[in-house]
């Protein structure tokens, strides 16, 4: 029969503190100095949030227009991709792109986030590239040319609706301001920083057209909507915004708001639209301009729509795209980001060029 071993603990022994909780015991150290100067400041800064956060989620998403306007723009982007739309697109940009010694298959991701969005495109396109065996500068320029396109359809169908409204021509708007960066951006790209491509004619690429009966098409991409709305926009709509609402009640937003609007008027893009779309979201932006459009020079309008159509918000490039990429390609996450990051810049001064060059056509 076992002994039974006597265990003593040292009950003198005292856990060293970690950094975290010195975070948080400086943090209950402020909030009971608070409760005892001012207790207001601790209702007030969380009303403060919410009353910031609940307008946009409640009168914009939910019982306005734009809640309903996702669900049948994301349905109409899978019905269009079931109908062949996708590999269309492909068939189309393929050669140009063997005209111009680019390996096809980097752009294919850009093509494929016309209409689908930026997640599924790394994880579809990426292993592609991968067993193609593109290089790490060609899977960098797939990227920074994919962000060039709206990650979101509903992006894409609100936009077109604004410009109807207003009256513009938005055949030039598209093809110059979404399809043309498709050819162009990796061929400069190729050129510039990312310049170890080894031109593939790859006769075999992968096909995008599902297999779908086409009623669960329609409904699985209403499905898909409502999704995109209650687990991605309106989260980031109620963090971006309560965050806002905070630094509003701080009173340091103002300076940063100020600041945010000088420079996208500098760019030619509407300063409401142009921050929707890089801290909450494109789509939100679309659906604001539908309602100024018509109180904005048209350089704005088209500035806004091209930088509405990319890879926006901030939590995209910054988080998302280097997430997915680093799974699916041979990019580490610092890699992805770089090159995410370069396809927003790239989009943001392209936005201000463009705008100048599109609308006198218009």
């Amino acid at each position: 029969m076992a002994s039974k071993e006597d265990k003593t603990v040292n009950t003198n022994e005292v856990r060293p503190i970690s950094n975290i909780e010195y975070v948080g015991l400086t943090l209950l150290a402020l909030t009971l100095i608070a409760l005892f100067v001012k207790p207001e400041i601790i209702g007030g800064s969380f009303n403060a949030m919410l009353t910031k956060a609940v307008e946009p989620v409640v009168k914009t998403y939910l019982t306005g227009t734009l809640g309903t306007a996702i669900i049948l723009s994301v349905m109409t982007g899978r019905i269009l991709e079931r109908l062949g739309f996708t590999d269309a697109l492909i068939r189309v940009f393929t050669p140009l792109a063997k005209l111009m010694k680019i390996t096809p298959l980097i752009i294919v991701p850009a093509i494929y986030n016309i209409l689908g969005d930026i997640n599924a495109a790394g994880r579809i396109t990426g292993p592609s590239l991968k067993k193609a065996g593109a290089t790490k500068d060609e899977q960098k320029i797939a990227i920074a040319t994919m962000f060039q396109s709206q990650q979101s359809f509903s992006t894409f169908m609100l936009g077109l609706v604004a410009f109807a409204k207003a009256g513009i021509w938005a055949f030039p708007v598209v093809i110059i301001g979404i399809f043309l960066p498709v050819i162009v951006v990796p061929f400069v790209l190729s050129k510039t920083i990312y310049r170890n491509v080894k031109y593939k004619d790859i006769s075999e690429m992968p096909r995008f057209t599902p297999t779908t009966p086409i009623v669960p098409t329609i409904f699985n991409g209403a499905r898909e909507g409502a999704e995109l709305m209650f687990l991605l926009l309106i989260p980031a709509v109620v963090v971006v915004f309560a965050i806002i609402g905070l630094l509003e009640y701080i009173g340091v937003w103002a300076p940063i708001e100020s600041a945010m609007s000088a420079f996208l008027n500098l760019l030619s893009i509407d300063p409401a639209t142009g921050m929707q779309s890089i801290l909450v979201a494109p789509t939100l932006a679309m659906n604001t301009l539908v309602e100024t459009i018509q109180t904005i020079p048209t350089r704005f309008a088209i500035g806004s729509f091209i930088l509405a159509a990319s890879g926006l918000p901030l939590q995209v490039p910054l988080a998302q795209i280097p997430a997915v990429w680093s799974e699916s390609s041979d990019l580490s996450t610092g890699e992805a980001l770089q090159a995410s990051l370069v396809g927003l810049v790239i989009r943001v001064f392209s936005a201000f060029a463009l705008a100048w060059i599109i609308t006198p056509m218009v």
